[in-house]
């Protein structure tokens, strides 16, 4: 009876009721909330649902993010693995690779002016970088910081990896991805704000054809003239133009499908739980934190705000043909803040339909969010 009890005892202590703390219990209980949003609310989902997971895992079993180090028996945890590719920046570059196979570059081209407000709406990640040299963050961290006013998610792991800044990576990405998944909520609020109805009001202009020999020599020019300006950028924006040439090219059609598909959800799975693995109740559950994501709602919303602001200058500059809620689209999130700009507009008058022309500052502000992010590394000698 003794071994029976002494077993059964044995048994009732390794469950993870007798060694989680309440800060494991809180990170649990952040991790259903966020899979309520991307279940029943439907928030980017394809993000959230990995992230709050990987949350989720980690504060249920911490060893799942256990490092070869500290493992008795010279094997890592599973999400450790999956992290080790976060750090060496190979997950963020195959994000890219498959947002450039599913993306049309076709309403930039037409509109080049879209680049303006794609630049305008990187106001916030340098709102961030101040905010964060004042909060007491070394010049590197607060760089790394800064990128979640991009919204951009893989960018900001990219950078906090190059940058040497893994202890926060995890509260980065954490943040950026989030963010992406709140577009809906954080940026109407604050386009409705900074427009006059009839500002929302406003029917652009169909946008011009685009030739097949255009989209294809577009991903080839802006490869050779940033990379070579900013050679640091080659990982990020080199597989986001090889992707979109993959896909207008029209002759590796297996290429593209594969690129768009089955690895760009691989590749979101194990970025996504190993983003969410990060999240233990030991190191989210400080004030470093809680800055970090203070910075990032504060980033986001300058973004958001500067968009909007110079579309609005735009807006006069053109007599009225440019309507300025396509300058909140200048973010990162792809195609949810284009998305969040027709929807906006479609309640001030249901016939606008602003989508495509939105889609232009949105991607132009993928490529300007992955320009700032190699600005940083050359200012810091980083390769």
């Amino acid at each position: 009876m003794g071994y029976i009890a002494e077993t059964f005892n044995n048994l009732v202590h390794q469950t993870a009721f007798f060694n989680l703390s309440v800060g494991n219990y809180v990170m649990i209980a952040v991790a259903c909330v966020f899979l309520y949003l991307a279940i029943k609310k439907e928030y980017e989902p394809l993000l959230l649902v990995p992230i709050s997971f990987g949350m989720l895992l980690v504060n249920i079993y911490p060893d799942i993010m256990m490092t070869v180090e500290e493992s008795s028996n010279g094997v890592g945890g599973l999400l450790h693995y999956f992290y080790l590719l976060d750090e060496w920046s190979i997950l963020p570059s195959l994000i890219f690779l498959g947002v450039g196979a599913m993306t049309d570059f076709g309403p930039l081209i037409a509109n080049p002016k879209s680049f303006l407000l794609g630049a305008a709406a990187q106001f916030g990640i340098f709102s961030a970088y101040i905010g964060a040299m004042l909060m007491g963050f070394s010049d590197k961290a607060a760089a790394a910081i800064s990128i979640i006013g991009g919204a951009d998610g893989p960018t900001s792991i990219f950078l906090a990896g190059k940058l040497g800044q893994t202890a926060i990576m995890g509260p980065i990405a954490v943040a950026a991805y989030s963010y992406m998944s709140l577009v809906p909520i954080i940026q109407p609020p604050i386009m409705k704000a900074l427009t006059t109805e009839k500002e929302r009001k406003i029917k652009m202009e169909q946008l011009r054809p685009v030739s097949k020999l255009e989209k294809i020599l577009f991903p080839i020019i802006v490869t050779i003239v940033v990379c070579c300006i900013l050679p640091t950028t080659a990982p990020l924006v080199g597989m986001l133009m090889l992707g979109n040439l993959f896909k207008e090219s029209g002759v590796v059609r297996q290429l593209t499908e594969t690129a768009s598909n089955a690895l760009m959800y691989i590749v979101v799975i194990l970025l996504g739980t190993s983003v969410g693995a990060t999240t233990s109740a030991e190191a989210f559950l400080n004030w470093d934190t809680i800055k970090i994501v203070v910075l990032g709602l504060v980033a986001f919303s300058f973004g958001t705000a500067a968009g909007v602001l110079f579309g609005k200058l735009m807006c006069k500059i053109t007599g009225g043909k440019v309507n300025p809620l396509i300058g909140s689209a200048g973010v990162s999130a792809v195609p949810m803040a284009a998305r969040v700009s027709q929807k906006v507009g479609a309640e001030a008058d249901p016939t606008n339909f602003l989508l495509m022309h939105a889609m232009g500052p949105n991607v132009a502000g993928v490529i300007g969010t992955a320009v700032v992010a190699g600005t940083f590394m050359a200012i810091f000698g980083v390769m």
